[in-house]
């Protein structure tokens, strides 16, 4: 048996047995609030790419037939000499970055999430991730949120498949506003990079002061209730879960986890000692992305209960990316009623204990 895991002090949230036990007072689950500004992150990309380009001539961009829908076109248009079309030949477009590479170019190459890593992956693992070239896979259209596309285009398996490559850093903005200062920190960083990309325009979380920092996450909202980890689209969704929490008296800590690999141990492990409890969040299969991530990080430092929120072991299905988030309980109500069952589930074992 591992270690007791008491909850921290200072923990306003408590659930007892039997006549004991609190009910808890829902309140205003529904926030009234002004909408914010939103932007797609794929749309970022394009913008910080022909910003790239314009100040180093060493930036070269491929895409595979897709550059209206990636948002390279516009980098495309300013420099027709830097940008190559490899039509629908995503393999060969990852081959060629390689070789581009290893000449001393910095690449960009891009494409729908489901071929760019599903249909290359030998060749990013073989010519890429082997020879450690200075590639970044910039993959849009990834997850759920691509909508009424269906199955056959919403990637839930991309971080898996790239997490495991050696060389690979991964890393899923949160917004547009980080999708810029990725992009910025991709030009300077030496090796291959998966960066995941959304189609919908989702919530502008950070100001243009933000720095982001490779293999590092950063706490949003503090709390010591337990920890909400989340990365991409469901960074907004866990700050609003965690608003619903705190008029319930739970007080979330909500952590951007930009970077998938390297993943910010220290950061886990503090949020394992001081609030006893971690969901993560994430538009991906449970298995192997985020929550993998995170859950390996704990069980080698601080184990502590963990829920991972993500799609169960199943493939999509066409609707709105609004109601596929909600169907596959990846809307802020959802966060915070599995926040509820992990907190449950944490008091019950101490009961038990």
């Amino acid at each position: 048996m591992g270690p007791k895991t008491p909850r921290p002090r200072g923990s306003r949230f408590h659930l007892g047995r039997g006549e004991s036990r609190r009910t808890v007072t829902r309140v205003n689950t529904k926030l009234e609030s002004p909408p914010k500004p939103q932007a797609a992150t794929r749309d970022a990309y394009g913008e910080a790419l022909l910003e790239l380009g314009g100040r180093n001539t060493e930036v070269v961009v491929l895409d595979a037939d897709l550059s209206g829908s990636t948002r390279t076109k516009a980098f495309s248009k300013a420099y027709p000499e830097r940008f190559f079309n490899m039509g629908v030949a995503e393999a060969n477009m990852a081959g060629t970055s390689a070789g581009l590479a290893a000449s001393g170019k910095i690449v960009f190459i891009s494409s729908f999430a489901m071929f760019a890593a599903g249909k290359a992956w030998e060749q990013v693992r073989q010519t890429i991730c082997v020879p450690r070239m200075n590639v970044k896979i910039c993959a849009t259209h990834a997850g759920l949120t691509v909508g009424e596309d269906g199955k056959s285009h919403q990637m839930l398996e991309d971080l898996a498949l790239m997490r495991v490559l050696p060389n690979m850093t991964v890393v899923v903005p949160a917004d547009s506003t980080e999708t810029r200062r990725v992009i910025e920190a991709a030009e300077s960083h030496d090796g291959p990079m998966y960066i995941r990309l959304s189609r919908a325009k989702t919530p502008i979380i950070f100001d243009d002061s933000y720095a982001y920092q490779v293999g590092k996450g950063n706490i949003l909202r503090d709390g010591n209730d337990l920890a909400i980890v989340a990365c991409g689209v469901e960074v907004a969704a866990a700050l609003e879960a965690a608003e619903i929490l705190a008029n319930e008296g739970v007080q979330a800590r909500v952590i951007n986890m930009a970077t998938i690999k390297p993943i910010d141990s220290e950061l886990i492990e503090a949020a394992a000692r001081e609030c006893g409890a971690i969901l993560t969040a994430e538009e991906h299969q449970t298995t192997g992305g985020l929550g993998g991530a995170v859950a390996e990080c704990v069980a080698k430092t601080y184990p502590v209960p963990i829920e991972m929120v993500g799609v169960q072991d199943s493939f999509g299905e066409s609707g709105t990316s609004g109601e596929l988030l909600q169907r596959y309980g990846l809307d802020a109500s959802s966060l915070a009623e599995r926040s509820r069952t992990l907190l449950r589930r944490c008091q019950d074992n101490q009961e038990n204990a």
